[in-house]
């Protein structure tokens, strides 16, 4: 069974396209099929359905993908551990972020990244949805939420400090609350799927529920909104760092921190070894972000 067969299997299965599996691998389509063909033949069973549009995975291509899967990562961890994977690495990365954090903090490290690493290409599938990274064929997801699955392996690349703030215009209008009780009073603007937040206080931690006109599933939009007046509002420091820096939104309540287990993670399958693209990718943001992220040392100044 030879290697880059199996590797263009795996590219295959998440690409579901022939032609774009070997453009990938620099092979022509005429070229990667006799490979996909010559796979089949050495394990004895057709793996994928051939259509003139698109492939699919037979039965038993879905169940040879996860020990395809597994025979790369360990090849290239292998190739790594004796020094041939200190090489550039090479080939696709497949990354998945949430929109907003990879179009701001992503997006303009990407030039100094792929010139560190010009074997790599990268495909980046930007959503606010939390996807699977197995079935999406995704090698590394960045996201800033707690971990629930246990089959991920999570590694945190950099704070995700979040505060209270709100505009001059607001404040101008309608003062600004002393204590976390006190935020009861005021209108919230409220991020999707947050119904309440928690603070730290001399006397202990306090959980309120603040209530407001408007709700966004969006960090921008809810900053955004808060910029402009509308109300009071909690923001990721990376997502409200230039508007903090303006004085287009002021910190308030910072005596009692919020209380958020909440930072940028990168993760990937736990049931792969970790790849040099992977490592690459991972090594980099770390070293970019810093111990302390550019966008906290900004408004810390």
């Amino acid at each position: 069974m030879n290697i880059e067969h199996v590797k263009l299997f795996v590219r295959l299965a998440s690409t579901h396209n022939i032609s774009q599996a070997g453009q990938e691998m620099s092979l022509t389509p005429a070229v990667a099929s006799s490979h996909i063909a010559k796979l089949e033949k050495a394990l004895g069973t057709r793996l994928v359905h051939r259509t003139t549009r698109k492939v699919s995975l037979t039965q038993e291509g879905i169940a040879f993908l996860p020990h395809a899967e597994e025979v790369i990562n360990a090849v290239e961890a292998a190739e790594a551990s004796v020094g041939a994977g200190n090489k550039t690495p090479t080939g696709v990365l497949r990354v998945s972020a949430p929109a907003s954090f990879g179009r701001m903090h992503l997006i303009p490290a990407m030039e100094a990244f792929m010139e560190a690493h010009p074997g790599l290409k990268v495909d980046y599938r930007f959503s606010d949805s939390i996807i699977d990274l197995v079935e999406g064929g995704f090698d590394i997801a960045i996201r800033n939420a707690e971990l629930k699955d246990s089959s991920l392996v999570a590694r945190k690349l950099a704070a995700d400090t979040r505060i209270v703030c709100a505009s001059p215009k607001y404040i101008a209008k309608h003062g600004v609350p002393s204590h976390p009780e006190e935020i009861l009073e005021h209108n919230f603007i409220n991020l999707t799927s947050f119904n309440s937040w928690t603070f730290e206080t001399p006397k202990g931690q306090k959980t309120v529920k603040p209530k407001g006109d408007f709700r966004a599933d969006n960090g921008e939009a809810v900053r955004d909104v808060c910029m402009h007046g509308l109300g009071i509002a909690v923001s990721s420091t990376w997502c409200c760092h230039e508007l903090l820096e303006s004085g287009a939104l002021v910190p308030i309540l910072t005596d009692f921190p919020i209380v958020s287990e909440s930072a940028i993670w990168a993760v990937y399958p736990s049931s792969r070894m970790l790849a040099p693209k992977v490592r690459a990718f991972i090594d980099f943001f770390k070293d970019y972000f810093g111990d302390v992220p550019y966008w906290d040392q900004a408004i810390n100044k």
